[in-house]
């Protein structure tokens, strides 16, 4: 133990946390994240017996009820405390009283070895007894059988109680067989079990220093990160910084920039309404006046005198009557020219709107790169400040020289391993002999059994119910022979065996209710954490042997539970108390200088403009167009109209009609050829006027929908414009200093994080105990009760099982070997010539 605390303590050199406890586990900062490698270890940290447990588990419940008493803890004190010595102290009452209190706790062991010592003694004693009075013909010894009525009965009764007690007496020598040889086979297997918890415990040696590297060399990767962002500052920060005014600046600048596009587009929308509405004049002018021809044609040709005589009369007076229908239908040339709007609008665009917009996007978009000039000098300092740092971890890593302590160790171990591999072999060997001897004991065990159930089966077998005594086969003699044998055999050896049984009871009861039990549910070490016990003058004798400070409240089990959970013994031995890791690994000076670094870094921020006076200026030159004052229903009243009162092809098709009502001559010809040059118009004006005049109507609506509300839009505009400027100029600081503050903050986060994963990797991670609980569970769970005291204390049950059943089988062989043998005389009975009587004749 002496040497597992000082492996203990070596590994915990320069560490410490506060007192308060290990810290929690930090949250892994954005593209940062440690990891300590895993240790593999062969040894198992947990042991089944197999099969055999079932077994094992029988035995632990029959200790029980022997000793049903619970861990003698203030015994166990006391004697360690007063250090009793029965032969100078037994007349001291506290002596008497702790002596009553061992003897209560034995009680139930007390009693069954004093039993079995009282069978040790007896038995030979019968035996002997037994054996002189057969010599004389008594007990049993003379060969005669008297007759009974229940003679059959009683021979039946004793063959099944003589079976059934031997295959008692053969379940307790199976296991005696199982048990001797699983202790054999387990004893082999030491070797095996203590090569891999040395191993285990070498490998927790050798790759302590290789984790402490690691753990100080990941100091390397969070600056990296750090460099990293430090020279990405400009869209980190500047970025960050862009991203606070975004919400403000973008949004207007849109706005505006959709402002220039639609002020483009509202001019090229007039150009084209003024100039198809200019074709559209001049088309329905040449229009009207074909109509008009037209119309004085047929008015002339209606003068003939052929239209005074009936009925032409009638069909000229038809056609006089829709000459008025011959006339244009719209007033497009009543429509005032839009050159005003459109000068307006040209003068609005001599100022180049989308050109000072894009100077706006400029000076937003230049926020990163002014950041990134400004901060040349301030990241240069900082990567300065970080090496430093790791320049600081590497002495402090060449400062923890522990891997030439930790060779002095690994020596001591190799000393214990030789002497352990030495002592392996006289081991086996001892353990070859009580195998052998156990080996022998089950074989004595099993010959006695053996001669009953030969006994009983020659028995069974050779009886002849129809033969007397005197006249018993040979095989039936040949059984109550074997019967006897086993019984002489019996009282022989089963003394012997009960010796063997009473100490192996008392010695592997005693270890499995003092030292495997409490060791289980740890109340050992309870024991041994009694403040004042082992040391007088040390109030925790642990704490005081490892820290030095007694007062401390440092467990055998506490440091048995933490590395049974493996934790490092940083935390196992609290080693917080003597050493601290703050001062191997104090870089709080440098990371103050970092943040004072980004405290006092200057970024200036002062240029930027979304839209300057002239471009305001150009937006309201825009509300005084005069675009959104035009009278559209008068434009859109006017193109919705067609060109013409009638459908001209319908009226021609009349005037062809009312032509051919009419005879031959002038007349006819005249308004034929009138209706073909209606149609010519038709085809030749109208069609040409109804796709543009339809799409004027729509481009005006268009211009009528883009013009509305012009004046509240781009009031709305300025108004936001003036507020983002506003919050540029008196908000811009505060907003540098929050993302200045938040991006330092990133950057000192890495080597908290760096830090705090430093501190709980070498107070939980970092030479992690358990190898040292797995060899102290290897030693006492295993090895010691496991290995050796669980089988030893099945063995003890089987073969004292056997031999404490040997007691009725030979009574009951002794009583049934009368029934099988041959005897040398025997009871006649005759029928008497008074019915109910019998007469004996010897």
């Amino acid at each position: 133990m002496t040497l597992t605390l000082r492996v203990l303590l070596l590994l915990g050199l320069c560490w410490n946390t506060i007192s308060e406890g290990p810290p929690s586990s930090p949250k892994s900062p954005a593209g940062l994240e440690f990891q300590l490698p895993s240790t593999n270890y062969e040894t198992k940290d947990s042991y089944t017996p197999g099969p055999i447990g079932v077994l094992f588990q029988m035995v632990h419940v029959f200790l029980h009820v022997v000793q049903p008493n619970a861990f003698p803890e203030d015994i166990l004190r006391k004697i360690i405390q007063k250090k009793f010595d029965l032969s100078t102290d037994y007349e001291k009452p506290e002596s008497v009283v702790l002596t009553l209190k061992v003897v209560h706790y034995e009680m139930g062991i007390i009693v069954c070895a004093t039993l079995g010592l009282l069978f040790v003694v007896l038995m030979p004693v019968v035996g002997l007894c037994f054996g002189l009075c057969r010599c004389c013909n008594r007990c049993g010894g003379e060969m005669h059988q008297r007759q009974k009525r229940n003679g059959a009965f009683l021979r039946k009764c004793y063959a099944v109680s003589l079976l059934v007690t031997c295959v008692v007496i053969s379940l307790g020598i199976i296991s005696g067989f199982v048990a001797n040889e699983h202790l054999r086979a387990q004893i082999l297997q030491t070797r095996k079990l203590a090569g891999s918890n040395f191993r285990d415990l070498r490998t927790l040696l050798n790759e302590t220093p290789s984790q402490i590297s690691y753990v100080l060399g990941q100091y390397t990767t969070a600056k990296e990160k750090a460099f990293s962002d430090l020279d990405n500052i400009k869209s980190l920060l500047g970025g960050g910084i862009q991203e606070q005014l975004r919400p403000k600046a973008i949004p207007v600048l849109d706005d505006i920039k959709a402002m220039a596009a639609a002020i483009k587009e509202t001019r090229e929308a007039l150009l084209n309404v003024n100039k198809t509405l200019g074709e559209l004049k001049k088309s329905t002018a040449r229009l009207s006046t074909s109509l008009q021809d037209v119309k004085t044609n047929l008015e002339q040709s209606l003068n003939d005198p052929g239209c005074s005589v009936q009925p032409e009369r009638a069909t000229c007076d038809d056609v006089r009557t829709t000459l008025n229908q011959l006339d244009d239908n719209t007033n497009l040339g009543q429509l005032p020219s839009l050159d005003k709007q459109i000068d307006n609008i040209t003068h609005v665009l001599q100022t180049d709107l989308s050109s000072l917009v894009q100077e706006g996007y400029k000076s937003f978009n230049d926020i990163p790169e002014s950041v990134q000039n400004q901060t040349v000098d301030v990241v240069s300092g900082i990567k300065s400040t970080l090496n430093s740092i790791g320049s600081h971890i590497e002495n402090v890593k060449e400062q923890i020289s522990i891997q030439n302590k930790l060779t002095g160790f690994s020596d001591q171990i190799d000393d214990v391993e030789t002497y352990v591999h030495r002592t392996l072999p006289a081991l086996e060997e001892y353990n070859s002999y009580r195998w052998l001897g156990g080996l022998v004991a089950c074989s004595v065990l099993t010959l006695i059994v053996t001669f009953y159930y030969l006994g009983l089966l020659c028995g069974l077998c050779g009886y002849d119910r129809n033969a007397t005594p005197t006249r018993r086969g040979c095989v039936s003699n040949t059984g109550g022979v074997f019967l006897m044998v086993g019984v002489g055999i019996s009282f022989l050896f089963c003394w012997i065996l009960m010796i063997i049984v009473v100490l192996s009871f008392v010695v592997g009861g005693n270890v499995e209710k003092l030292v495997c039990e409490p060791y289980q549910s740890k109340k050992l070490f309870q024991i041994l954490d009694t403040p004042y016990l082992i040391n007088e003058e040390w109030k925790y004798y642990l704490s005081g042997m490892v820290l030095n400070k007694p007062d401390i409240n440092l467990t055998f089990e506490q440091v048995y539970s933490d590395c049974k959970d493996n934790k490092g013994v940083y935390t196992a031995l609290k080693l917080e108390n003597i050493y601290n890791i703050s001062d191997c690994l104090d870089t709080q000076q440098f990371t103050q200088n970092v943040s004072s670094d980004f405290e006092n870094m200057e970024v200036n921020i002062d240029n930027i403009v979304l839209l300057d006076a002239a471009g305001k200026k150009n937006l309201q030159d825009f509300i005084s167009s005069g675009v959104d004052r035009i009278d559209y229903g008068a434009y859109l009243a006017e193109t919705a109209k067609t060109p013409t009162k009638v459908n001209l092809l319908t009226f021609a098709h009349g005037l062809e009609e009312k032509a051919n009502q009419l005879p031959q001559g002038s007349l006819k010809r005249s308004l034929a050829s009138n209706a073909q040059t209606v149609r010519m118009i038709y085809h030749g004006q109208v069609v040409p006027l109804e796709s543009p005049m339809k799409t004027l109507h729509q481009s005006i609506q268009d211009l009528q929908h883009q013009s509305s509300g012009l004046g509240v839009k781009v009031h709305s505009i300025i108004s936001s414009l003036d507020a983002a400027q506003n919050f540029i100029a008196n908000s811009l600081s505060s907003v540098i200093v929050q993302e200045t503050k938040k991006y330092g903050n990133m950057i000192i986060g890495y080597f908290e994080y760096y830090l705090q994963w430093v501190k709980i990797s070498i107070m939980e991670k970092v030479a992690a105990c358990k190898p040292v609980a797995t060899a102290l569970d290897s030693v006492v769970s295993v090895f010691l009760c496991g290995y050796i005291i669980d089988p030893m204390n099945l063995f003890w049950f089987g073969i004292g099982k056997a031999t404490l059943f040997l007691l009725p089988a030979l009574i009951f062989a002794v009583k049934l070997a009368k029934y099988y043998r041959r005897m040398d005389s025997e009871d006649v009975y005759d029928d008497s010539s008074v019915p109910g009587t019998w007469h004996l004749n010897l």
